[in-house]
């Protein structure tokens, strides 16, 4: 079976030479009974290569479970996946087989296995290595033959390092890995997948479809696409429904985009082929300058604000607290006294004129720092300060990986 063959059995649309990379390794290992890896982000299809290895191996007439361990909870997981007997915890009234055991000559899709807790990883690496398991509340060892395939949107290598993740239980799951690009580096496949769900969604609701006008076309390959296919899916989906006109302009479809800041910040790539590592440090660049320009921005229009209504004693007294957030070094500048705001600011006689968003008064001077490492460096521990000491909530916070961020700490010298 080609690979155009399987992209048209199982309805994957797109050309990217990495999803056919992806593609094409399923394919090699659907034959063999060794276990397979499935790494991606949330949203970028990764739950069809399981059935792609399933459907084209000696195992096709045999079952096939897919179970989500992030959904299943903590106390009931051993349960659901192994079985237990009767008695064998409050509410066990009769006994049950779990998902290993009806499995047996098929095949078992391991959502989000990072997810599983520790105790469960134990018994899955006991089934991966002797194909035993043993029933909750159950001394009796039984035998099960399935191939197991994982799928994980997290960084396992990180997580074994917190501790999270057995790293026995990686390399025995790890044996072939396969990485499902991300939308963002598949931008010859997005407006394909745009128009394939235009044109469901039009006779799903029995509407005219959607078009996107070229303006629109440019923004929509060259938006990040954060939650991936899912959200694009999502955003045509929108766009059918309530857009009356068919003809989707840039502007329209910016306004169901939620806020990018790599997209408006300028791009400073020294190599086009940049990838992972690099890509995550420059996401945390573009945050740090994107803040620092806004927030000198917004600094900039308040002291003008200021300037052009000095002489207004009653708009001085209606902002009154907008005046004090000014700096004490400005204030100084300007001659206003911090102790009654509502006193007219010594201006002089003839004013310059003003841009009040790239310049400000000529008797100002603003110094700010041009650090990339200092801002960097304050940013991360903000976010570990904010979240305790938390990693994963703070990466999450900054916009780059766990790992990036336990690098730049150690780079740094930042203690959680």
């Amino acid at each position: 079976m080609t690979i155009h063959d399987i992209k048209a059995r199982f309805g994957i649309i797109g050309n990217s030479p990495l999803l056919e990379h992806a593609i094409n390794v399923a394919k090699q290992v659907a034959p063999t009974e060794i276990s397979v890896l499935i790494f991606g982000e949330s949203g970028v299809g990764k739950e069809v290569f399981p059935q792609i290895i399933h459907q084209l191996s000696p195992r096709k007439h045999g079952p096939f479970i897919a179970v989500n361990c992030g959904a299943i909870p903590e106390g009931t997981i051993d349960s659901e996946l192994f079985g237990h007997e009767k008695g064998s915890f409050t509410g066990a009234h009769e006994a049950r087989k779990g998902y290993f055991e009806v499995a047996n000559g098929g095949t078992i899709f391991l959502d989000e296995v990072g997810e599983l807790p520790l105790n469960t990883q134990v018994r899955l690496l006991r089934v991966l290595e002797t194909g035993e398991f043993i029933k909750v509340g159950s001394s009796k060892v039984q035998k099960t033959n399935v191939r197991i395939v994982g799928a994980t949107n997290v960084d396992l290598l990180q997580a074994i390092e917190n501790g999270r993740f057995r790293e026995d239980l990686y390399y025995r799951l790890n044996t072939v890995p396969i990485r499902i690009p991300p939308l963002r580096d598949r931008q010859e496949d997005i407006h394909l997948l745009f128009r394939k769900f235009s044109s469901d969604f039009a006779e799903k609701y029995r509407v005219p479809s959607i078009s996107l006008a070229p303006d629109a076309i440019q923004i929509l390959t060259q938006y990040r696409w954060p939650g991936n296919i899912r959200q694009l899916k999502n955003i045509t989906e929108q766009l059918s429904i309530l857009e009356k006109k068919r003809d989707i302009l840039g502007d329209v479809l910016l306004s169901y985009l939620p806020p990018d800041p790599l997209t408006t910040s300028p791009v400073l790539l020294k190599d086009g082929n940049r990838r992972g590592q690099e890509f995550s440090e420059r996401e945390i660049l573009y945050k740090v300058l994107f803040e620092m320009k806004k927030d000198m921005n917004d600094m900039k229009v308040l002291i003008n604000e200021i300037i052009q209504h000095s002489e207004d004693p009653s708009w001085r007294e209606r902002n009154a607290q907008l005046i004090q957030q000014l700096h004490p070094d400005v204030i100084s500048a300007q001659g206003i006294p911090t102790n009654n705001p509502g006193i007219i600011l010594h201006t002089p006689t003839t004013h310059t004129a003003v841009n009040p968003v790239t310049s400000v008064h000529p008797h100002i001077e603003v110094e700010e720092s041009l650090s990339l490492e200092d801002k960097e460096k304050e940013f991360i521990q903000k976010a570990l300060d904010k979240h305790r000491g938390k990693r994963k909530l703070a990466a999450k916070e900054l916009g780059i990986s766990e790992r990036t961020l336990y690098r730049k700490m150690n780079e740094y010298g930042i203690r959680s």
